[in-house]
Parts: structure tokens; C-alpha cells; sequence
């Protein structure tokens, strides 16, 4: 009897180890935006906050860290600075695993970003311009950017028209 009762406390403690586990891998849970929404994520996700959706502020944007991108634009004069959020910090953050997001600007201009797109040095979701957030009249408050000046294949047709500003939503792959 002894040996039974070992047995189960045995396999009982196993699975509770294995429970506890799987639940740190899990992506921790998202907060509620404190200040003005800028950013709504849709589709596949494994974290939101407001329904099943995952809503963020320029806080919780921060948080997920910081880019800075000194470029030229073909939409502006002179040299900028960009600082923003990683695409693939997004991704992470709301525990998706597609390998596409739709870029919905406000004025409903969509467009398909691979994520080869969202890797190191490459697209950023740009929340500043110059130090200073970015008014819809400045083709903000979000806008998609990537290092222009780094290399000719950040100046093609295909990265120019990813580059969307005035960011309202990203879909991931629904």
C-alpha cells in the first residue's frame, strides 16, 4: 500500500511540476492602455486585452523597447529620426506565430508585411519624429519605417509601400 501511495504522490507531483512549467512559458497578460489608444492588433493572438483584440498606448509601446533610425525618407526633407517599436516585438508581445501581418492605415490603405520584414534592423513601428510624437497631420501617430539610408534594398518599390503611416491596426494573419 505504501508503494501505491508513493507511486501517486509521485505522479501527482509530476504533473503539477509540468503544469507549472507550461504556464511560465505562457506570454504574460497584457494591461489595459492608461492613455489614448494608438494601436489595435487583430488575429491570430495569444495575449489581448480588450476582447480578442490587444489594444496599446504609447507606454506600452515603450515597454516592449525602443529603436532609434536615422534616415531620409522620400516623404519628408532632410535627415529624421525615427524611434519606435520593433515589428517583431509586437509579434512576441501578443505570443503570435504568423508569418504575415496586414498594415491597416486610417485611411483603410492595407498592406501585407512578410515577417522577414521584422527582424533585426529592419521595420520599425515609429511612434516619434524628432523627438516629438507625431500628429495625423504629420503622418503619425504611427507610422511603419525602416532604415532607408542602410542599403539600396531598403529603397525599393515593395518597402516604400510598406512603409505606412498613420498606422491604425495590424492584423496577424486572420
Amino acid at each position: 500500500m505504501t508503494m501505491i501511495r508513493s507511486l501517486i504522490c509521485a505522479v501527482a507531483l509530476l504533473l503539477t511540476v509540468g503544469s507549472v512549467a507550461h504556464a511560465d512559458d505562457d506570454p504574460p497578460p497584457l494591461p489595459a492602455p492608461t492613455e489614448t489608444p494608438l494601436l489595435t492588433v487583430r488575429g491570430d493572438l495569444a495575449v489581448t486585452n480588450v476582447g480578442d483584440e490587444a489594444v496599446f498606448d504609447t507606454p506600452m509601446l515603450r515597454d516592449l523597447g525602443t529603436v532609434t533610425y536615422e534616415t531620409e525618407t522620400v516623404w519628408t526633407s532632410g535627415l529624421q529620426t525615427f524611434t519606435g517599436v520593433p515589428l517583431h516585438a509586437i509579434a512576441e508581445r501578443v505570443g503570435t506565430d504568423a508569418v504575415s501581418l496586414k498594415a491597416i492605415a486610417i485611411n483603410d490603405y492595407v498592406i501585407e508585411i512578410p515577417d522577414e520584414d521584422w527582424g533585426e534592423g529592419r521595420a520599425i513601428l515609429a511612434f516619434e519624429r524628432n523627438g516629438k510624437p507625431m500628429s495625423v497631420r504629420e503622418m503619425g501617430p504611427l507610422w511603419i519605417v525602416y532604415p532607408y539610408d542602410l542599403s539600396p534594398e531598403m529603397q525599393t518599390e515593395s518597402i516604400f509601400a510598406r512603409s505606412v503611416w498613420q498606422l491604425a491596426a495590424i492584423d496577424f494573419g486572420s
